[in-house]
């Protein structure tokens, strides 16, 4: 390699600073046979980061069940996720963290996620249909946090609004644990017909490697290694690590690939997100068994002079590499030029398992790909972990160390006007809801976002949920109750849960009891998605997310965010949240307990943050939801909602609003009425029922095995409680939908 004498070696401080291990250098040295040049040190420091090579995660990753009756492509093996939805289609859909980005610049940060999963749909071949996303903030009252929701939301909406895909739900919480670092997370979902996915692999010796869609810049360089680390003071030089979104230059990008895709011309197609063209090549030539050699001079640059390392490690948007079959390349410069792309060819496909960089001629990089890439060589560790001293002790809580207020009607307003429970409205106004006119949701509001499969039966139901407060007071049994959250939402809006992806969002992983809070969600997610047969397509894990909190450096929740996707088999199910008719009898399915653990009324009310889960019983759960899925498909129900953040008032209160009800209930005299009110133990669903329906109604529920019981009726718009008035649900509405405006104004 005479070429790579003329080459700067690299030393092991530069790869310290790019995140690498003493011992990952000598290992580079050992692979290599030779100390690496500064342009393959940042290969590897990218490759084998936390964001690209999950060497921190991937040994519990693995244990994920990955099997399922719909599924068509398993975790890990492309892109994102697929599953069959019947009628000769399937649904392709993905969430993933774009945090450390919207940290620094929250308008940019959460464009550019937002555009990112939309890409990894598209690369498989498959329309994107309908958008989500999980945003966790910091301290309301802080000027930092109104900034960022305020950057996040925007950038949201002005990215997906002018691509064209309809954002139909999503989830916004705050916290303080997430002052320094927000988590937003994107999910996105889109339809192909079934057989006619594109892979992400590379075969085919001599075969052209392209690089379509925008030009390659200088942002977003290092972004893989900037993700997986601690957001500090200093953080602000990382700037360049965030990128640059152009929506419009995405939209055609889209068109292109999915007219490309109907062609016989594509051997295999990658998104170039993380790590850009490093990532993207190597992780496409390990796939597929085969070499690339790159000529990175002929990459099309927007600025002038760009180093090789630079357009290598460039995550500039908007970007494709296809390998594409000899003697057709005139059909893909065709198409990129109807769409006014650029299409370049930069390389050809080699023998072997090793990826060649050249620079004006001269080798700059000579790596093999499958030591760079998750599930070949890149490190794989085994963390150790410790149970926190908080987590036994803060079972010692007891309800009765709390007193009841005298006043349930002013803990009722303050909850409804709380920002962890009142409208988004000032949030998702911000984004389309309507555009492509899929969103069925708009017609009457459902648990989980409804997405319409035009010529069919069919509707897709999809949801995101994780309730992070739950999850850090017990890690397993917390995430165990996002899945069986999320499955609860799809089933009480009349569909049949079939996988999930999730964005496993969680601290510093050298943190011992952080480790510990990864592996318990873990475990707590396997033994749920086992239950709901709904296996893990794919997604991502996010380490490093720190705040620092009256001046502690302190990990976020535990966030596991659950995105999970569904199938409405018959659209003539689909179940409204909303009350229908005064009248109407008003059911729980399931049981209230005298438990408040947990619940936003516990924590911020009466300000006490350390208690545990409430209970939770996986079979008792899996029994409910299959006891609302009867209800639905006889037709015995008016609505379904599930009870959740602010409990059963809440619940309550948000079916009432729909159409300016009331509701007249009586509580349980066994337990305490601010514990039936607004504890938020699971596995219960409010429902309404005609009354010419009850006799139906109790005859499908004498044959199951779960209590439930009747708490009142609605009406017309007072509410009241064990005889007493808590006013009218006008009122309550006021405060529901201008709270959080209010509060980041």
């Amino acid at each position: 390699m005479s070429s790579q004498a003329t080459l700067t070696l690299s030393t092991v401080e530069q790869a310290q600073e790019m995140g690498l291990l003493p011992e990952e250098f000598d290992r580079i040295k050992e692979i290599l046979g030779r100390t690496p040049n500064f342009c393959e040190l940042s290969i590897f420091g990218v490759m084998w980061s936390e964001h690209c090579s999950y060497k921190n995660s991937i040994v519990w990753l693995k244990k994920l069940p990955k099997e399922g009756p719909h599924m068509l492509v398993e975790a890990g093996e492309e892109n994102a996720g697929l599953v069959d939805i019947g009628d000769g289609l399937a649904c392709c859909f993905k969430i993933e963290s774009h945090n450390h980005p919207s940290a620094l610049e929250p308008y940019q940060g959460a464009a550019t996620g937002v555009g990112g999963i939309n890409r990894d749909i598209f690369t498989m071949g498959a329309r994107p249909v309908a958008q989500l996303n999980s945003l966790r903030f910091g301290n309301i009252e802080l000027d930092r946090t109104k900034w960022l929701v305020k950057g996040v939301t925007k950038g949201i909406g002005d990215y997906g609004n002018a691509f064209g895909i309809p954002i139909v739900g999503g989830e916004v919480f705050f916290d303080k644990c997430y002052n320094t670092n927000p988590l937003v997370n994107a999910f996105s979902a889109g339809i192909m017909k079934k057989g006619e996915m594109i892979s992400a692999t590379s075969s085919g010796v001599g075969n052209p490697v392209f690089i379509v869609g925008s030009r390659t810049g200088k942002d977003g360089i290092h972004g893989a290694s900037f993700a997986s680390k601690d957001i500090t003071e200093d953080s602000a030089e990382d700037l360049p690590a965030v990128q640059v979104g152009d929506p419009f230059q995405e939209k055609l990008l889209l068109e292109a690939t999915l007219e490309l895709g109907k062609t016989d011309a594509v051997v295999g197609m990658q998104d170039m997100g993380a790590a850009g063209i490093t990532c993207s090549t190597n992780e496409m030539s390990a796939a597929g068994k085969h070499g690339m050699e790159l000529w990175l001079d002929k990459v099309p640059t927007r600025q002038a002079d760009m180093k090789d390392w630079e357009i290598l490690l460039s995550e500039s948007q908007e970007r494709m590499l296809v390998v594409v079959e000899k003697g057709k390349e005139d059909i893909v410069n065709a198409i990129f030029d109807k769409w006014d792309l650029s299409c370049e060819e930069i390389g050809i496909v080699t023998e072997g398992e090793r990826v060649k960089y050249f620079m004006h001629g001269e080798l700059v990089g000579d790596v093999p790909c499958d030591d760079l890439v998750l599930g070949g060589g890149a490190p794989v560790y085994h963390r150790e972990w410790s149970e926190p001293a908080y987590f036994e002790e803060w079972k010692k809580f007891n309800i009765d160390s709390i007193e009841e207020p005298t006043d349930l009607v002013e803990v009722a307003k303050y909850l409804t006007g709380h920002e962890n429970i009142a409208s988004k409205r000032w949030v998702y106004e911000q984004y389309d809801s309507m555009v492509g006119t899929v969103n069925m949701s708009t017609n009457g509001p459902t648990d989980a976002g409804i997405v319409n499969l035009k010529g069919t039966d069919k509707a897709l139901a999809m949801t995101v949920d994780c309730n992070a407060r739950m999850v850090n007071a017990n890690p397993e049994e917390g995430t165990a109750m996002a899945v069986a959250e999320a499955a609860r939402n799809i089933v009480c809006s009349g569909g049949v849960p079939s996988a999930i992806t999730n964005c496993l969002n969680f601290g510093n992983p050298y943190n011992p009891e952080v480790y510990w809070q990864f592996v318990g969600a873990i475990k707590g997610m396997s033994k749920a998605c086992l239950k709901f047969k709904t296996p893990v397509t794919g997604g991502n894990v996010s380490f490093y997310n720190q705040s620092a909190v009256e001046g502690t450096e302190v990990p976020v929740f535990p966030t596991p965010t659950i995105g999970m996707l569904g199938i409405v088999e018959d659209k003539k199910h689909i179940t409204s949240l909303g009350f229908k008719g005064k009248s109407d009898l008003i059911y729980m399915i399931g049981k209230s307990e005298n438990d408040i653990s947990s619940s936003e009324y516990l924590a911020s009310y009466h300000g006490l943050k350390e208690s545990p889960t409430p209970h939770f019983d996986l079979d008792k759960e899996a029994e409910i939801q299959h006891t609302i899925t009867k209800l639905i498909r006889t037709g015995v129900i008016e609505s379904a909602h599930d009870v959740s953040d602010g409990g059963t008032f809440i619940t309550l209160l948000e079916s009432a609003m729909v159409n300016n009800l009331g509701f007249d209930i009586t509580t349980s005299a066994e337990i305490r009425e601010d514990a039936f009110l607004f504890g938020e133990g699971p596995s219960r669903v409010i429902v309404s029922v005609r009354e010419v329906k009850e006799d139906r109604f109790l005859d499908v529920l004498k044959n199951v095995l779960i209590p439930f019981s009747l708490l009142g009726h609605v009406s017309k718009s007072e509410i009241r409680i064990d005889e007493k008035s808590f006013g009218d649900v006008k009122d309550y509405r006021e405060i529901y939908t201008k709270s959080l405006e209010t509060k980041l104004s």
